[in-house]
């Protein structure tokens, strides 16, 4: 009833909400894609995306599908594997950045470790920018991190925007410098946050440095100052600083996947681990949905609705 290369497809124009991009990612024709979202919002009997020229939007019946979706794959893929009576083995040596700690790629990485439990996996946590290096050096194998939207290395995971969070409480000083709260070069955020403040030439003050993400959250909370984050990733107790502060726009970011140089020994295990990822990417971030935007009132990303 359900064709896994549909539900692949489905799941690529959820996770970037562009078939343009969900076509490069799948190597197909945007038509394709379209053709396949049809199909299966035919054989469903519901609409699963709201779009126009200009935007494209789960409904909540595609909110439903993700779910349904990634298991289906799951248990499609575990059937092939087991038949097929291939064991993947080697070690693999995978990067995340700081952004992931408090989502759910734990989960991602321990359903990889079960299906694959020969595989010698090594985690390394740090700042996108310290991961992109390693990857150039040869020391890791893959990486899940952010880029800058001019970078054309990496295949897309999701593509988000920036926004300034800080404690709900919080209040700037218009003549005073903006108190920030950033992670150390060579974090993108904190390029990012300061390349926007320079061309406003609002001045600005460093209250906090921390490779730490969880450090960062502390010193938001405690109300010390603003951070530049993902508006998808924001921690439970920040909320975004409201326009009226006068805090200048800080663009878009993409979060990729990026494979190192080929070794023999990790190629199959990169590959399989980025395509679980792919397929549950949507996991880790938190979606809106126009009716839980509207239950919390405005822009407020804390709260239990945030989590789908």
């Amino acid at each position: 009833m359900y064709e896994p290369s549909h539900l692949r497809t489905f799941l690529a124009v959820s996770q970037t909400l562009s078939f343009t991009q969900a076509a490069r990612r799948l190597g197909l024709r945007q038509s394709t894609v379209s053709q396949h979202v049809r199909r299966l919002e035919d054989v469903t009997g519901r609409r699963l995306f709201s779009r126009d020229t200009h935007s494209v939007e789960l409904t909540e019946d595609g909110e439903a599908m993700l779910g349904f979706a990634r298991r289906i794959l799951e248990v499609h893929e575990q059937a092939t594997a087991f038949f097929a009576g291939t064991r993947l083995r080697g070690r693999l040596r995978f990067g995340a950045s700081e952004d992931f700690v408090l989502t759910r790629l734990p989960e991602i990485l321990e359903g990889f470790r079960h299906d694959h439990p020969e595989v010698d996996l090594e985690l390394t946590v740090e700042l996108s920018g310290t991961l992109h290096e390693q990857l150039q050096a040869g020391k890791l194998d893959l990486v899940l991190a952010k880029r800058r939207p001019e970078d054309p290395r990496g295949e897309l995971v999701w593509h988000d925007e920036l926004v300034w969070i800080g404690a709900e409480r919080l209040r700037l000083d218009p003549d005073r410098p903006v108190p920030l709260i950033v992670f150390p070069p060579p974090g993108i955020t904190r390029a990012l946050a300061l390349e926007a403040l320079e061309r406003q030439g609002r001045q600005w003050r460093i209250a906090c440095t921390s490779g730490s993400l969880n450090g960062l959250i502390a010193a938001a909370r405690a109300g010390l100052g603003v951070m530049a984050h993902s508006r998808g990733l924001v921690p439970p107790g920040l909320t975004r600083v409201p326009e009226r502060a006068g805090l200048p726009e800080l663009g878009k970011v993409d979060f990729v996947l990026v494979h190192g140089r080929r070794r023999a020994s990790a190629q199959s295990a990169a590959d399989a681990l980025a395509a679980a990822i792919l397929a549950a990417g949507d996991r880790l971030h938190r979606r809106w949905t126009p009716a839980a935007r509207r239950r919390a009132g405005g822009d407020s990303v804390s709260g239990p609705e945030a989590d789908t």
